[in-house]
């Protein structure tokens, strides 16, 4: 189901850039670079004043939205594009630790019929640090850590 958005494997390891527009704590978008500064991603952000949804959308470089992620009070809900339809449903996210110092979420692959998981995987943080490590099982399969610059 969502075998184009996330690729099985990875020869190589790859690093990504994010830039931030925008300022302030909650608003501004994201872009994301790959080594050569190609833009790969765009993330924009965006809250309902009449709904407490929050809404994050996924775009490719083309700016075709490939995920509509929306917050809910337990969680995340992940679609395709942006559907809002249950059939599109592609992941679920749900905070099962939390203290000031860590976070963990759980990241749930919905297969096709909703009811199947088709991969879980375990996402630890520290959002002082900004930084993170994704596991599946006991693997990591992805870190994510903060690396500054000075111009």
């Amino acid at each position: 189901m969502a075998d184009s958005i996330f690729p099985a494997t990875w020869e190589i390891p790859t690093d990504y850039t994010v830039r931030k527009r925008g300022f302030g704590l909650k608003g501004g978008d994201f872009k994301v670079f790959d080594a050569y500064r190609n833009l790969i991603y765009e993330i924009h952000g965006r809250s309902f004043s009449s709904s407490p949804r929050r809404v994050v959308t996924l775009l490719d470089a083309c700016e075709t939205p490939l995920i509509t992620a929306a917050h809910l009070d337990d969680g995340w809900q992940g679609f395709r594009g942006y559907s809002w339809e249950l059939n599109d449903l592609l992941f679920t996210v749900y905070k099962t630790a939390y203290s000031t110092f860590k976070t963990e979420l759980e990241i749930s692959l919905l297969a096709e019929n909703l009811e199947d998981q088709k991969s879980k995987f375990i996402l630890r943080g520290s959002p002082f640090q900004r930084s993170c490590t994704i596991y599946s099982g006991d693997s990591i399969i992805a870190q994510v850590a903060t690396y500054f610059t000075s111009k």
